[in-house]
């Protein structure tokens, strides 16, 4: 039976992380707390405003409404990457090599890891930053669709159409495809090699929760009373394929979901608190945690794969240990 250590926090959960086995919860006002033989925090910036986890250097890279982006380590260490100014950091992003990437307005940057940055400025804001899983690639999400751009080159960018509003941004594993939430209840990706379009729509609410499972094969989505799960299997994608409705609840939504990291499984946390994790091949589900007192909006696997960080928007925050 699973157990839960519970954390009881004031503020909004933005994200959660394990960075050297300890788990952390970053919440809104900045502060960054984690459980380490106690509870103990860091204050690193006034106002959190984004979150990437850089797993190849077990860090947090953090983006605030102070304009600077942070990255914090293991033991506390914390190293200050950026600082804009007087401009609010609206999304973050970790790539290869030690490389990062950061949004304020209409630039996206990209900082490498010799110091150098790179900027990349379009006619609208940018609402959504990610790296490509190979090369040094990065995708942004924008106003009427989506942009690439190769940071190490001057090649020309690579624009990706699609009416409408686009908040956020993934790549798949295998680099194949890109995704973006949408301002309305939607999915948009398209196929890279030829630029297909694929429309994942059907929500009853705003997608904000997206998580891939291992090696890519399906891509776990919040915004509906279950997780929906579309599969990624095949040259088409989803397209044409119903998705997987996981942790069906009708009188809950589901608003995080976090794929387990080596098998085909996912965390699912709803508005009321509860968390259950869910078996893709046969639907199995076993409760996690029961409701609690906010909306589940962060969890994150540790890498022993057994334990599971979580945070909600009212504070309400814990670990769950799958083994008891």
């Amino acid at each position: 039976m699973p157990t839960v250590a519970p954390l009881d926090l004031e503020g909004h959960c933005i994200a959660t992380a394990f960075l050297g086995g300890v788990p952390h919860f970053a919440l809104a006002d900045g502060v960054v707390h984690r459980l380490d033989h106690g509870h103990k925090w860091t204050e690193l910036h006034d106002g959190l405003l984004s979150t990437a986890y850089d797993a190849a250097r077990s860090r947090l890279i953090t983006g605030g409404e102070d304009g600077k982006v942070c990255a914090l380590g293991a033991g506390d260490a914390v190293e200050v990457l950026a600082e804009i100014g007087k401009k609010w950091v609206t999304s973050v992003a970790a790539g290869p090599q030690g490389a990062i990437a950061y949004a304020t307005g209409k630039t996206a940057s990209v900082r490498f890891s010799d110091g150098k940055v790179k900027d990349f400025v379009h006619p609208r804001s940018v609402e959504g930053i990610a790296f490509a899983p190979k090369g040094m690639r990065i995708g942004v999400a924008r106003y009427n669709g989506a942009t690439l751009h190769f940071p190490a080159t001057e090649g020309k960018p690579v624009e990706l159409e699609w009416a409408g509003a686009h908040t956020g941004i993934t790549f798949s594993p295998d680099g194949n495809y890109l995704v973006t939430t949408m301002q309305e209840n939607a999915l948009h990706g398209w196929r890279l090699a030829d630029g297909k379009h694929m429309r994942m729509s059907g929500y009853p609410l705003k997608v904000k929760s997206l998580s891939w499972s291992v090696k890519g094969k399906w891509l776990a989505s919040s915004g509906a009373p279950a997780a929906i799960v579309w599969p990624f299997v095949g040259k088409d994608g989803p397209m044409g394929k119903a998705p997987l409705e996981l942790g069906t609840r009708g009188n809950a939504a589901v608003t995080c979901v976090a794929c387990h990291p080596s098998e085909e499984i996912v965390a699912i946390g709803y508005n009321d608190g509860m968390i259950i994790a869910a078996r893709f091949a046969d639907q199995k589900e076993v409760l996690l945690r029961r409701p609690g007192k906010g909306a589940i909006t962060a969890m994150a696997w540790d890498d022993e794969e057994r334990r599971i960080a979580f945070g909600s928007e009212t504070g309400d925050c814990g670990v769950i240990d799958i083994a008891g």
